[in-house]
């Protein structure tokens, strides 16, 4: 694979939950089987049945099956409970590349914002870095979208 030599804008999405920081940042990670869409944003589509965050560095991301597989979406990177995560995102099978997903969380007034940035598309080439920075784009809309609701009905 190629690296792309020209920059790819990162996706930079902002959140606002009436949580404080240690309950956003507990449901983004600890309870991501609660609010993540399955249905929309799986590799097992129908066979998928939950997600795991390992919370630590050298954790992972990992998409559950109804057979028991577990498929690995990310290794964690950084890890500062409740101010911030990263990710090194690779949710495909045999991944050759992955970006970079960085997520902190800062109080605000009424609870706290989630800024969540995605960035490091030149890792997957000139040509596949764009199409799936656009992919990813209003995917991460929806996903955050189920975040909300749920820090909502918490």
């Amino acid at each position: 694979m190629r690296l792309s030599t020209t920059p790819i804008e990162p996706i930079r999405k902002t959140r606002h939950v009436a949580l404080d920081k240690a309950g956003a940042f507990e449901l983004f990670t600890d309870r991501i089987g609660s609010w993540w869409p399955l249905a929309t944003h799986s590799i097992a589509d129908d066979h998928a049945v939950g997600v795991r965050f390992e919370g630590a560095v050298g954790g992972r991301v990992v998409e559950l099956t109804d057979s028991g597989e577990e498929h690995s979406w990310a290794d964690v990177i950084a890890w500062d409970p409740p101010h911030r995560f990263a990710l090194a995102w690779h949710p495909i099978e045999n991944p050759t590349a992955a970006t970079i997903v960085d997520v902190r969380f800062h109080e605000a007034e009424g609870g706290t914002d989630v800024e969540l940035e995605h960035r490091g598309w030149e890792e997957l080439g000139p040509e596949d870095g764009q199409m799936w920075r656009d992919s990813y784009d209003p995917g991460w809309d929806a996903v955050l979208e189920r975040f909300v609701g749920c820090a909502a009905a918490v």
